[in-house]
């Protein structure tokens, strides 16, 4: 009989470990991949989300070892073909804000797994429709500095949902982790859970 494979999430990001407990995968370990995020030039919003998270599933497989897979995601707001930055101040976060307001944008969450020398990856794509927002509505949010490091300078998993008209597509993708693949993903690769 062999030992169960471990799965590593190369993450810090809470909310995708929160994610994966609502599946029931827990991490034996979270082993966060360190590269550079800079989008590469001409790179578009989906292309950018994939390769990042097969960058970081690659990151974090070459400092590992073992029958380990490695399990890496990254989501990327895009409006058209800008890439909108994950907001780190304020002004950051009310530019994001005022682009997004009152029109749709896509949210793209690449996904990849690590094992041995195979990466599988999947790159969901969710279109999100934000009503008008007004100056008070931006102020406000900003205020609760909920948006810090978020893609697109929000958290629709929070106090912004009150601002989200509609949804197509995957929500948990849009909160960093689209359960549906990534649970495929894991049983493709021998993950029994």
């Amino acid at each position: 009989m062999t030992a169960p494979v471990k799965l590593c999430l190369a993450s810090a990001s809470p909310r995708r470990r929160d994610l994966l407990l609502q599946i029931g995968v827990a991490p034996d370990a979270v082993c966060p991949a360190d590269i550079d995020e800079r989008p590469a030039p001409g790179e578009l919003p989906a292309g950018h989300a994939a390769r990042l998270a097969r960058e970081k599933a690659q990151a974090a497989r070459k400092a590992g070892a073992g029958e380990t897979i490695y399990l890496a995601a990254d989501t990327v707001v895009g409006v058209g073909r800008r890439i909108l930055p994950k907001a780190e101040d304020e002004e950051t976060a009310c530019a994001c804000l005022q682009l997004i307001s009152g029109r749709s944008h896509r949210v793209y969450t690449g996904v990849a797994l690590a094992l041995g020398e195979k990466i599988s990856e999947r790159l969901v794509e969710t279109r999100v429709k934000m009503r008008r927002l007004s100056a008070d509505d931006i102020d406000a949010y900003v205020a609760s500095g909920e948006w810090r490091g978020k893609a697109g300078g929000y958290a629709i998993q929070g106090l912004f949902a009150q601002h989200v008209v509609s949804i197509i597509g995957s929500y948990s993708s849009v909160v960093g982790l689209p359960l549906y693949e990534t649970a495929n993903l894991l049983k493709g690769a021998g993950y029994g859970f």
